[in-house]
């Protein structure tokens, strides 16, 4: 194949300044393409600083439970309302930008991202606010994310779009990974307002160097936006994670749990059925029927599931159990970003030789065994024991990453790169939501539990400082001091820390059943031609006379 790159007279900054001149709505394919490499370098830098919020809060919490007085449930929330509110508006987003413009929707994310950053450094002064603010801010994030993918599967060819999307895979991991050390930093030196001012700057940078280089692509064939679909997706998922993240206040079993819970359920069926029935859907959910569709969302999911819902737990360890600041405590999970960094790249040829079932299931598995080396970690544990999880875990995320990004991308047709865009983003994003909400909660409950019987002889209002969360009860241990605060402060630290070992083994065994579900399911490919070939879609049909191409080839 010839390559795509145009010379021209003048080079690339006349081309560039050209473009900016001229009144013309799109670029050409061929002059899209001879500008792939940079246009993907914008894209990556808008997609780093939405994937750094998914994690950037993680080390403030602890700081933001005692300077807001923000509950346990705060904090979950203050994480998982930019995850579910980005989750549940991912479709709608991308079928605006696919309708609309992808870049347009890129831009006004971007904007809106920037202002809401703003607020959040400026105004916010209570875990309320920031709760709202970062809801708002995975609304601006739904519209960025899909629109970087989209836009990058339309200007990249065939044959080179998996080396693009291993790149882009790497910046979701290693944005994901840095955020709690650019996070640490900050607190290191100033308030916890920081960890929003700084996505400011880069937010004018991104608007500034986007509007001068990443083409405008639209699909006009999405003649309607599926609003409705938009709105009982994210209704449904905040009521499911909302009985989830209080069940440990409520009681799993308590009327309000079971009660949001069902109404959870009854709006994810009624939008699964108008799905079906919609004529311009928010997601077709018939997609499904194609297994590395489905199982490429599951698998990314569950890899985000355990990555966010470790982050989670893992920084409110090392600062309110071991004791470090949140710098100490973010440069010691430096290996994850770096372990990813190397890991994503070097799995685009590792499936080239093993195919990508084998690198799926097998990086799966890899985070499986992270996980549980974590599980064995206690309150006096080496930095190295640490290490070996951290590793291993960053490990199997980084192999699994791409290579599923890239099966799920290639399963729906070209003219719907923004609904396999939307899914590929929401999948990361449930899945995290659900990581910290499930693991969280499981946490929870049994911190609560345990720490209540072993401080049944003391006064009820000590009791209920400390069932409230782990830094409360350390800083109530602290108040009073002598051999009560001491008692306090060691019931506290054991609580949590059989929370922690009980929540981080159901992880392993939820990775390690999608492990083997992935082995089953996903197509033995190596190369993005046989992936079309598999994945490939008409009108919502899988192409069957390709698939049996391609067994027959095997």
């Amino acid at each position: 194949m010839k390559s795509l790159i145009i010379k021209r007279p003048g080079g690339d900054v006349e081309f560039i300044k050209k473009a900016i001149l001229s009144k013309r709505k799109s670029y050409k394919s061929e002059e899209i393409h001879a500008r792939r490499w940079w246009i993907l370098a914008v894209l990556c830098l808008a997609l780093m600083i939405v994937m750094i919020d998914n994690t950037v809060l993680n080390v403030a919490l602890p700081t933001l439970s005692r300077e807001l007085k923000a509950s346990s449930s705060h904090l979950q929330w203050m994480v998982d309302a930019y995850s579910l509110i980005f989750a549940g508006l991912l479709f709608t987003m991308g079928a605006i930008g696919d309708r609309y413009g992808r870049k347009g929707i890129l831009q006004v994310g971007l904007v809106v991202f920037g202002l809401t950053s703003a607020y959040t450094a400026f105004m916010a002064d209570s875990a309320i606010a920031v709760i709202v603010a970062r809801g708002v801010m995975g609304l601006s994030a739904a519209m960025i994310m899909p629109a970087t993918l989209s836009i990058l599967t339309n200007v990249f060819p065939p044959k080179e779009r998996a080396k693009a999307v291993g790149i882009w895979a790497g910046v979701v991991g290693v944005g994901v990974a840095i955020g709690p050390v650019l996070g640490g930093y900050l607190l290191n030196h100033f308030s916890w307002h920081s960890v929003f001012t700084i996505n400011i700057p880069i937010v004018i940078v991104c608007l500034l160097v986007a509007g001068m280089l990443v083409p405008r692509t639209a699909d006009p064939s999405h003649a309607n936006i599926d609003l409705f679909g938009g709105v009982l997706s994210t209704v449904g998922l905040v009521a499911l994670v909302y009985a989830i993240i209080e069940a440990p206040h409520n009681g799993w079993l308590s009327g309000e749990t079971l009660l949001v819970a069902a109404v959870s359920v009854v709006i994810l069926s009624v939008f699964i059925w108008w799905q079906l029935r919609a004529e311009h859907p928010m997601l077709d959910v018939r997609l499904f029927k194609n297994r590395s569709f489905g199982i490429s969302s599951l698998t990314l999911g569950l890899v985000f599931f355990a990555m966010f819902g470790i982050f989670f737990s893992f920084s409110l360890f090392l600062q309110l159990i071991r004791g470090y600041s949140p710098l100490d405590s973010a440069i010691r999970m430096l290996p994850i970003a770096g372990v990813l960094a190397f890991a994503a790249p070097m799995s685009t040829v590792l499936t080239k030789k093993f195919g990508k079932r084998k690198i799926v299931s097998g990086g799966l598995l890899t985070v499986a065994l992270g996980v549980f080396i974590l599980s064995t970690v206690g309150i006096a544990s080496s930095y190295m024991h640490l290490v070996a999880g951290m590793v291993t875990m960053a490990l199997g995320m980084g192999l699994a990453m791409s290579p599923t990004t890239d099966l799920l991308m290639s399963s729906v047709p070209k003219a719907r790169a923004g609904m396999g865009s939307a899914m590929n983003d929401t999948a990361r994003e449930l899945g995290g939501a659900l990581g910290v909400a499930v693991l969280g909660s499981l946490l929870a409950s049994q911190y609560a539990s345990k720490i209540s019987g072993s401080l049944s002889n003391l006064p009820d209002t000590v009791r209920d400082t400390a069932e409230k969360s782990l830094a409360g009860a350390l800083a109530m241990g602290q108040q009073i001091g002598g051999a009560t605060g001491s008692q306090v402060v060691t019931a506290a630290q054991n609580a949590w820390m059989s929370g922690f070992h009980r929540s981080l083994l159901i992880g392993v065994v939820i990775i390690a059943s999608a492990a083997v579900v992935a082995f089953w399911g996903l197509p033995d490919v190596a190369d993005d031609h046989h992936v079309h070939q598999v994945g490939g879609f008409e009108d919502g049909k899988e192409d069957k006379k390709s698939s049996k191409k391609l067994i027959a080839k095997a």
